[in-house]
């Protein structure tokens, strides 16, 4: 190893983390409150501490240094030098390294240990105690990262209105993927293999949404019992992939090469990556969890503390600590780690989970909050991908429509009312037609104000939490006891039923309806307005045996079933999509008139089963679920503008319906029927009656 130099030059303040430059590294760390912060290098394995440094400053709460001499490989920790007093807020443990909140690579491997803790645990005085043993040969370290290579690829920048999303679980993907080798299942590379992309084309999806891939730590209580944090969301290093998904988990330097190759890959083939990304907490928890990182270098300044207490971390995540990205520092760190994804990782855009915490001020959730501002200035930031989980743990958490300009959302009340339409109304859970009609164009109630757009509505019928499709027709109770916590969590009251059977059946009558049901819904989800977003798995009939929270089940409970896919079922999905592609009218990111009045304006009607135009009383026959929306084509002169009409018959009978006219003349073509009880092509003129059939979505479009 290159000789360490006597001592550290000023260096610069900025950027945060470690760079290297110049001849030499140049950190930055914020704290606020320290009184001194030392730089320790370590050998290469991480294990003997080779030279201390104090950095200097603090220059507006930075610590800087210049290490000359050194460069990309070398392995460093903190230590904070400052008062212990949890009254106040402050946790400062001179014998507890920290690892840096930039680190862009981390090397070792977390253990639990009470080391870890910076108070005695088990002491009488809890929290106010602290612990002197010092816990560097098991801490992780940060390494200098060589500087990356720009990103060789070329963003493929879909137009939002286009966006077909794919939520999906790097490792559970290909885990079981027979046309996969074995040795890339589960990995970056993977997920980028062609086999892989063969199936995001043929679906039709155009962005992948990534669950987090962001380097991260299972939860003690898991540790103890085995088990892991499958889904990912505890984070600790915000700025590295996670070396759990790479061919190479011990060489950070190579995970992130691979990664990057993914992100390439699939742009090469029009596909584009978001991250699902947890700036809300932090792995270390509540103030009775571990010092690893945050919590040492400034406990008070990087987490949300509870008024009046400040011994106690203000838990607005339900995970033990909350972010504090009101802080201009922490909101500077957040973007900088944004920043870093998409210019030197290549990613499109970010999905961020808990999403109000980040516009929490002292009075509540403010959409002008600075930390959207600044997102909106950033000259990076403000082109890709902002989706916003819009609810947190916190007092008036629930928040959706009301994030800022173009942020997208996700829409709970889409999947709650396209549930309850087709498989509620024979156990109480039922919904209106309105109440449907309303959330099958994009939700006005919710995004129509501010200029913003219908895409803004992210609808979805399952997620990575809750039941998949197939399980929330198949069970109408959760089973979550392989999760070790006496099926208590979990959500208990999801809109669900298993229509007289729980779980697999070999009754033929069931698994028809099963699945007549699963293509209505995927129907409604594909052609609503707005921007769909498919679950990984739900297109070839995923199990997971009724598990509606498999959050540590990394193995065959939430791992793709490949040899079990229903093949057809992923085939309707492509056709779905590609239906949606060719349409205008079916990604028409406007909100629609009572009639159109301009060129980019389309009007929409909705029609009751006997052909007459829906009526005040109409809506509010609770008595009559099905009904019909015609999209009108004016102007006739324009390509692609022709009507269409829906027909949608959540009913288990068929139902005669009576055709409007198409708003211009000619006839209506049968584009789609989801059952497949009819044959498409079929032409019907305006006035002739159609029988629709059962739990079905059919999809005609004006010809001649």
């Amino acid at each position: 190893m290159t000789t360490l130099p006597d001592h550290i030059d000023e260096g610069r303040h900025e950027p945060m983390g470690a760079l290297a430059r110049d001849g030499g590294v140049n950190f930055a760390v914020f704290s606020q409150h320290a009184q001194r912060i030392d730089l320790c290098v370590f050998d290469a394995d991480g294990v003997r501490e080779l030279r201390r440094y104090p950095l200097h400053g603090p220059h507006d709460g930075l610590w800087h240094g210049f290490l000359p001499g050194v460069g990309p490989g070398l392995v460093y920790g903190l230590r904070a030098h400052g008062p212990y007093q949890p009254e106040h807020g402050h946790r400062f443990n001179p014998h507890k390294l920290l690892l840096d909140p930039c680190a862009r690579e981390i090397v070792g491997r977390f253990r639990w240990a009470p080391e870890h803790h910076g108070y005695e645990m088990g002491h009488p005085e809890g929290t106010r105690s602290i612990d002197k043993r010092d816990n560097a040969v098991q801490a992780l370290k940060a390494r200098v990262a060589p500087v990356a290579p720009p990103p060789v690829n070329h963003h493929p920048r879909v137009p939002t209105a286009d966006l077909v999303l794919y939520e999906v679980h790097v490792r559970g993907f290909s885990m079981q993927h027979p046309d996969i080798p074995p040795e890339l299942r589960g990995t970056y590379a993977g997920l980028a293999h062609p086999a892989a992309i063969a199936h995001f084309k043929a679906l039709g999806v155009t962005t992948l949404s990534l669950l987090p891939v962001q380097y991260h730590l299972d939860e003690a209580g898991l540790a103890q019992r085995g088990a892991s944090n499958y889904w990912g969301y505890n984070t600790l290093g915000f700025f590295c992939p996670d070396p759990r998904f790479s061919q190479t988990p011990d060489d950070p330097t190579a995970t992130a090469a691979e990664f990057r190759q993914m992100v390439a890959t699939l742009h090469q083939h029009g596909l584009e990556v978001v991250l699902d990304v947890v700036y809300n907490h932090t792995a270390e928890g509540s103030e009775a969890g571990p010092t690893i990182s945050f919590r040492g270098l400034d406990h008070a300044s990087w987490y949300r503390l509870v008024p009046g207490d400040h011994s106690r971390c203000e838990n607005l995540t339900g995970c033990g600590n909350t972010v504090h990205t009101a802080h201009p520092r922490v909101a500077q760190w957040v973007l900088d780690s944004l920043r870093h994804w998409v210019q030197d990782m290549g990613v499109d855009g970010f999905r961020f989970d808990l999403a109000p915490v980040l516009g929490r001020t002292r009075h509540g959730f403010d959409p002008h909050a600075a930390f959207f501002t600044a997102l909106k200035q950033d000259p990076v930031l403000n082109r890709v991908h902002l989706i916003a989980e819009p609810w947190d743990a916190g007092p008036d958490g629930y928040q959706v429509g009301r994030f800022p300009g173009r942020w997208l959302e996700w829409n709970d009340k889409f999947r709650d009312s396209v549930r309850r339409y087709w498989i509620g109304r024979g156990n109480g859970a039922g919904v209106s037609r309105g109440e449907f009609a309303r959330r099958f164009t994009a939700s006005s109630d919710l995004f129509h104000h501010g200029q913003r757009r219908p895409s803004a509505s992210v609808n979805f019928i399952a997620v990575h939490d809750g039941f998949t499709l197939m399980d929330l027709v198949s069970y109408s109770h959760k089973r979550n006891l392989a999760n070790g916590e006496d099926n208590r969590d979990g959500r208990s009251d999801e809109v669900a039923t298993c229509f007289g059977v729980e779980g697999p059946t070999a009754d033929a009558g069931i698994v028809a309806l099963r699945q007549r049901v699963r293509r209505a819904m995927l129907a409604t989800l594909m052609l609503a307005q707005g921007t769909p977003m498919l679950y990984a798995g739900d297109e070839i009939g995923n199990t997971q045996g009724g598990n509606n929270n498999a959050y540590c089940q990394d193995n065959p409970t939430t791992w793709l079933d490949w040899a079990g896919a229903d093949t057809a079922l992923a085939a309707f999905v492509g056709e779905l999509a590609a239906l949606r592609r060719a349409e205008p009218a079916l990604r028409h990111d406007r909100w629609f008139q009572a009639r159109s009045t301009g060129p980019d304006e389309r009007s929409l009607s909705w029609f009751a089963p006997s052909g007459h135009e829906m009526q005040v009383n109409d809506w509010h026959d609770a008595q009559q679920q099905a009904l019909a929306c015609r999209i009108n084509g004016e102007p006739v002169d324009r390509p692609g503008h022709h009507a269409l009409l829906l027909a949608f018959n959540p009913e288990a009978l068929a139902l005669p319906f009576t055709l409007p006219a198409p708003g211009a003349p000619g006839t209506w073509e049968l584009l789609l029927d989801s059952s497949g009880d009819l044959g498409a092509g079929q032409r019907t003129a305006s006035a002739d009656v159609l029988r629709v059939p059962p739990q079905s979505v059919l999809v005609l479009r004006q010809v001649g």
